[in-house]
């Protein structure tokens, strides 16, 4: 029997669980390097991981990769959470077969209190609130309330992006759903989302020095202030120079950052599915994560 709604709260609440990419060479799935990923991010302070969601480009992976990737996560992620991105019910009880724990709902317009309960049927599910232009549902604060209110649901992600006036009025409203997490996705923001009552956080970002990101939400849990702010202004350094324009390419700037930290190997970074880059944000990758890990350590 899986976890209840009560006790995966508890498990995510305070952690970070880094939404984590696929490594990609020579135009297929390395498993030596995704091996190595998850040991490397098993033996830093997070909660669990997101797997197969946007940023591990969860709908585009074959049915095979899909199940590798989340198989290599959960054998090597001991009781720590797995969160999976599920889209209908025969991805919500692939995952659910596959060892995760809960499920990030992909938005969907139509019916989404019936899509979540749907999805509900298999796991724990977590709403997505996204932006827009990334395929998101800007659903009115009511019928957030409604797919809250839901007994499968352990609360939401938000991920705007840039509209802190959302965010707000998305928190201020959970603060009236006892029990429901607020979940920030908000990679841009990170810092500040937490001041909001975000307890917890599932981003891209966390691909890369997911130490210092666990900290600074410890930081705040412990009222650190002189340290918070120090901190949150390295994760803004790197929110700025891999979540830009054109959006859909974070994911390989995420790819290239955790190759930086000493993830994954350099060449382990390719995206089938982002825009071509220019080599020269490489390098300002490279040099913002050098700059935050001697900062950090």
């Amino acid at each position: 029997m899986g976890a209840s709604v009560a006790d995966l709260v508890e498990r995510i609440r305070g952690g970070l669980l880094p939404a984590v990419p696929v490594p990609w060479s020579n135009g297929r799935l390395d498993e030596t390097a995704l091996a190595g990923y998850v040991e490397w991010m098993a033996r830093h302070p997070v909660a669990g991981v997101g797997v197969s969601v946007h940023t591990g480009r969860g709908r585009h992976l074959t049915p095979a990769d899909r199940k590798r990737v989340l198989t290599a996560w959960r054998n090597g992620f001991g009781d720590r959470v797995i969160v999976a991105g599920a889209w209908d019910d025969a991805s919500a009880a692939e995952a659910k077969d596959l060892g995760a724990d809960a499920v990030l709902a992909f938005p969907q317009r139509n019916d989404p209190v019936g899509y979540h309960r749907l999805l509900g049927n298999s796991l724990p599910v977590i709403v997505f609130y996204l932006y827009e232009a990334a395929g998101g549902v800007a659903w009115p604060l009511d019928t957030v309330a409604e797919l809250l209110s839901l007994p499968s649901v352990l609360g939401i992600k938000i991920a705007t992006l840039d509209s802190v006036m959302t965010f707000q009025d998305l928190a201020v409203r959970l603060r009236g759903q006892p029990g429901k997490l607020l979940i920030t996705g908000e990679d841009r923001f990170l810092g500040y989302s937490l001041l909001l009552g975000a307890e917890a956080a599932l981003i891209g970002m966390g691909a890369a020095l997911p130490d210092l990101q666990a900290e600074l939400l410890r930081t705040r849990a412990n009222g650190d202030w002189s340290r918070f702010i120090r901190l949150s202004a390295l994760c803004d350094e790197l929110a700025q120079v891999t979540f830009r324009a054109p959006m859909e390419g974070y994911v390989r700037r995420m790819l290239w950052a955790a190759a930086a930290d000493g993830a994954i190997p350099r060449e382990a970074c390719e995206d089938p599915w982002g825009p071509a880059l220019p080599a020269h944000e490489r390098d300002e990758v490279e040099q913002v994560v050098r700059r935050a890990r001697s900062a950090f350590d």
